[in-house]
Parts: structure tokens; sequence; C-alpha cells
């Protein structure tokens, strides 16, 4: 039979094996260099939980700040189903005006119209601090008569400045004519 082939590689590679003894304190040297690896490979490990854990800290926190949000300001219709009917129809209103003060946009007339624009803004604003001073007053009847005159001053505002545009365009007109 044929001889095993393991036992045939022992006997072709038999004096080329390293056979002398290893240094003194080998071992040792060896076993500090491991524990060094490993604590390092410890101390790199904890990284990657405190990054987890910081990003699921974040999370929480703007997930709470959203969920808040709603809470920290209420519009007049939150109030009662009449003054749902109010804003709605205030905020219609409002944006009707706009949007008739948009197409009277002319050179001549557009620097009016951003100036009111700008103070339609400024109102807005101030409605937003409506919103919350409603929310820390509890439903005040002044913070409620207070929303409710910020609408009437957007269209007011908004019914002058057509009623100008108006009659800038109506002025602009008159002078193009020619008369016999």
């Amino acid at each position: 039979m044929k001889k095993d082939t393991i036992e045939t590689l022992f006997e072709n590679l038999e004096g080329t094996f390293d056979v002398h003894q290893t240094p003194h304190g080998h071992e040792k040297r060896f076993m500090d260099r491991l524990n060094a690896q490993q604590e390092s490979k410890l101390s790199r490990n904890w990284w990657k939980p405190l990054s987890i854990a910081a990003s699921v800290v974040i999370i929480l926190v703007l997930g709470f700040t959203f969920l808040k949000s709603p809470e920290q300001s209420r519009e007049l219709a939150s109030v009662s189903p009449e003054m749902e009917q109010t804003q709605t129809f205030f905020v219609s209103a409002i944006n009707n005006e706009i949007d008739k003060l948009k197409s009277f946009e002319t050179p001549e007339t557009k620097a009016m119209i951003d100036d009111a624009l700008n103070r339609i803004t400024n109102l807005e604003e101030e409605y937003q601090q409506l919103k919350l001073d409603l929310v820390e007053s509890g439903n005040d009847k002044r913070v409620i008569y207070a929303m409710i005159a910020n609408f009437q001053n957007r269209i007011d505002l908004l019914e002058q400045v057509v009623s100008i545009v108006e009659e800038v365009k109506t002025l602009k007109t008159n002078e193009n004519e020619i008369t016999i």
C-alpha cells in the first residue's frame, strides 16, 4: 500500500523544522502585547454604544419638543365654533384682498403694494404672539378681542391700499385720455 501523504510530507520536510528554544521572557512580552491590544479595543468599543445612546437621546428630545409645539399656540378657532367661523371668514377675506391687491400691481404701485404686504407680515407676527398669549391666558376675552382686532386691521389695511391703487389706476387712465 502507498504511504500516507502526510507521512510523506513530514519525511520530505525532516530537518527543516525550527527546533530551537524561544528567548527568555518571550511569552510575557507576547501576553503584554495581547493585553494592550485588548484594552485598546475595549476603550474603542465604548464609543459605539455611547454614540448610539446620544443619538437616541437627541431623537427623544426633538420628538417631545415637536409633540409639545401644538399645545404652545392655539388658533382662535379652538375657542368655540363661532370663533372658528369668525376666523374662517377673516382668513378668506384677507386672502381675497391680498389676491385683489396683487392683481393691481404695476410699476407705479409696486412700492405701495410691497409696503402693504410688509405691514401685513408684521400684523401676522403680532397674531402669532397673540396665539401664544391665548394659551397662557386661558382663553381670556381680551386676547380674543385683540385677535379679532388684528384680523380687522389687516382687512382695513388691505381695503385701504386697494382703494388707493384703484384711484392711481383711474388717474393714470384719465391722464392718457385725449379730449377733443
